[in-house]
């Protein structure tokens, strides 16, 4: 196989809120992490464990705005983007390196609100024939950045 493939699909939990950067030009940065967990029985002791990992994501101008104004912390969302690696030099002259999820697709899948209310509803509660309307998903996509535009 010649080709190669940079593609990441995470759904998880925002672990902050959405922190924007603008620049000049108009364009903007919005920057969170969201945690994944990875839950499994340790055979021998039986004990459930739950693993947790971070990640840094990082959506760009119109799709930012958008995160920054519905996504809060504890917001269920699924992200689709890609693996972007970037160092720079540390306040005490060290170099740090990171790896980010750069955003192209993203879905919101729940709020905070929602999970606590499912969370503490009761068995007789959920077995009511209560009509709901459930909320659409806000879908949006990043279209891909071209740098020699003319705007």
């Amino acid at each position: 196989m010649s080709g190669t493939l940079n593609k990441v699909m995470l759904i998880g939990h925002l672990g902050d809120e959405v922190k924007m950067h603008y620049f000049e030009g108009g364009n903007s940065i919005g920057r969170f992490p969201i945690a994944t967990n990875e839950t499994y029985t340790n055979k021998q002791t039986g004990e459930k464990v739950t693993n947790t990992d971070w990640h840094n994501v990082v959506v760009r101008n119109k799709a930012a705005e958008i995160c920054e104004k519905y996504l809060s912390k504890g917001d269920k969302v699924y992200v689709e983007g890609r693996l972007k690696n970037r160092q720079w030099q540390g306040e005490d002259g060290n170099t740090r390196y990171t790896t980010e999820v750069h955003v192209q697709d993203f879905t919101f899948l729940s709020t905070k609100k929602e999970s606590i209310a499912n969370a503490q509803s009761t068995p007789q509660a959920t077995q009511q024939n209560t009509q709901v309307t459930p909320q659409p998903n806000t879908q949006v996509s990043e279209p891909e950045q071209d740098d020699d535009l003319p705007f």
